[in-house]
């Protein structure tokens, strides 16, 4: 009987696949770490021939594991990392990789703000150009690297490279294409309007042809079956933006549902009826057929703690205990003082300023390494707050919200969300979030779920409940007006520490 869907999730840092049964137990998992490159400043990019080849193993790897067949395999799903630009030459072959951490396109951001670029796309798109964005990185492409520009075939994201990899299909689906600006949200199809807006209105056909997340995209090939251990002719479904996957896995389903997730990106969203609202969400994404996806997003999440662990924690600890567990026990430790250090979470810029950067501030002789860990987790949830309060002032409206990603495996970090939010924050029994909507939307796709609610019901369990702490209302109100206040006055220092760095132009292609 095919009862196991297998979710792969293909991250900016990690490519994970998990085999679950109809009942959202895990059979087995696997994981793989990919290299960034950064040939230059403000550069992020990644080899598509090393996505690929992780992929193959961590798919073999779990088959191995699991202890099935691979002809149990009902379907495959796969999520990634929106936004960014994956291109394939107009051979069909892996060209460039660029994730969604990249900044290179700050200045083109700033020149188009200033033309009022985002005044034209936002009624389309119900967004505004940023500097990891699709088309914005395709702009910059366009002028900065002409000699790659004109290689393009393709352009499409993480986890459509994998799909092409696995069924030789040239597809997108429309959570990854709303996520990116690149549709008109409310008729779901591309617009050529748009694409003027962004300089690339000749760029049509590089856009893949657009499916719905739960439309299969092919079947895996007698060639990857070979590599992977997989059986030819699995369906393989169009997938899903990452952050929607991730929502739909952690059990936010219903429409006023709130999914926060504290991974590499801030990822903050509700699920609405309706595209739009009484003020400008930065990103606006299609959940299903009939909803939508109210965002606020930005690279200034749980990556920092794992920058944190990586250049001074590693190695300090027992093998058995996780650095990250050590550093959490850390900040536990500590009890919440008016005179604690404060921390800006922008390691990879902030979400419209691509200049600035993170930092630790008011740190007094007094002060431990557990202070400093806390004012990393705070810093971190007060990012998320900026954006939950930008997508309540639209009039989204939420009560409690399940937090997933990295950050929800702390005990601490969790209830420091819900103190900062102000709302009950539950967390679910896996932890594999994104491979487990991938899953549920593969089950969807091949019929074994009505719907995306049923298929959630059946396979998502939560595991922790965390109510926020009315005493430390008052501490977390002044905090994050000190928070505020300090970014506000770094704005221009910030300016001019990202010119002293120079402004090289060159990318690896």
């Amino acid at each position: 009987m095919q009862n196991y869907l297998l979710g792969l999730d293909a991250g900016n840092t990690v490519i994970k696949a998990v085999i679950f049964d109809r009942t959202g137990r895990e059979l087995a998992q696997a994981g793989e770490e990919g290299h960034s490159r950064m040939p230059c400043p403000r550069h992020v990019e990644r080899d598509l021939g090393e996505l690929w080849a992780n992929a193959k193993r961590v798919i073999r790897a779990c088959l191995d594991n699991a202890g099935i067949a691979a002809s149990d395999i009902a379907a495959i799903g796969c999520a990634g990392h929106g936004n960014g630009l994956y291109a394939l030459d107009k051979d069909g072959e892996p060209l460039l990789g660029i994730q969604s951490l990249d900044t290179r396109a700050t200045d083109l951001v700033e020149k188009w703000a200033a033309e009022g670029v985002g005044e034209q796309t936002y009624p389309i798109a119900r967004q505004r150009p940023w500097p990891s964005q699709t088309p914005t990185l395709l702009a910059w492409l366009k002028r900065h690297r002409p000699e790659v520009f004109r290689r393009i075939g393709t352009v499409f994201f993480s986890k459509d490279f994998v799909v092409n990899r696995l069924t030789g299909s040239r597809v997108s689906e429309v959570s990854d294409m709303s996520g990116a600006g690149l549709l008109d949200l409310a008729a779901r199809r591309y617009d050529r309007t748009l694409m003027e807006a962004y300089g690339l209105d000749d760029c049509m056909d590089l856009l893949p042809p657009l499916i719905e997340s739960t439309d299969i995209a092919g079947t895996v090939t007698e060639a990857v079956a070979r590599e992977t251990g997989l059986a030819a002719g699995t369906p393989v479904i169009g997938g899903l933006f990452d952050v929607v996957a991730s929502a739909l896995g952690s059990g936010v389903s219903r429409t006023g549902s709130a999914s926060i997730i504290a991974g590499t990106w801030s990822i903050n969203q509700v699920i609405i009826d309706g595209p739009d609202l009484d003020g400008p969400v930065f990103m606006s994404s299609t959940f299903d057929r009939t909803r939508y996806m109210a965002m606020e997003n930005s690279a200034t999440s749980a990556a920092n703690l794992e920058w944190l662990v990586r250049e001074f924690f590693e190695g300090e600890h027992a093998e058995s205990v996780s650095p990250f567990d050590a550093c959490c026990a850390l900040a536990a430790a500590v009890e919440p003082a008016t005179d604690d250090p404060l921390y800006h979470p922008y390691l990879y810029g902030a979400q419209q300023d691509g200049h600035a950067r993170a930092g630790f501030y008011g740190i007094a002789g007094w002060h431990t390494k557990g202070h400093l860990i806390r004012a990393l987790l705070e810093g971190v949830a007060f990012g998320h707050r900026q954006h939950v309060e930008t997508i309540r002032k639209a009039g989204a409206t939420f009560d409690e919200a399940v937090l997933s990603g990295g950050g929800s495996r702390s005990r601490l970090w969790p209830q420091i969300f819900a103190d900062l939010l102000g709302v009950p924050v539950s967390v679910s029994v896996s932890r594999e979030t994104g491979a487990l909507g991938a899953a549920i939307a593969a089950g969807t796709g091949v019929g074994l779920f009505a719907d995306f609610t049923e298929g959630a019901a059946a396979m998502v369990h939560v595991d922790r409940h965390y109510r926020p702490n009315s005493a430390l209302a008052a501490h977390y109100h002044r905090r994050y007006a000190l928070y505020n206040d300090i970014a506000e006055a770094m704005t221009p220092l910030w300016r001019r520490l990202s010119a002293t760095t120079g402004r090289e132009t060159g990318v690896a292609a």
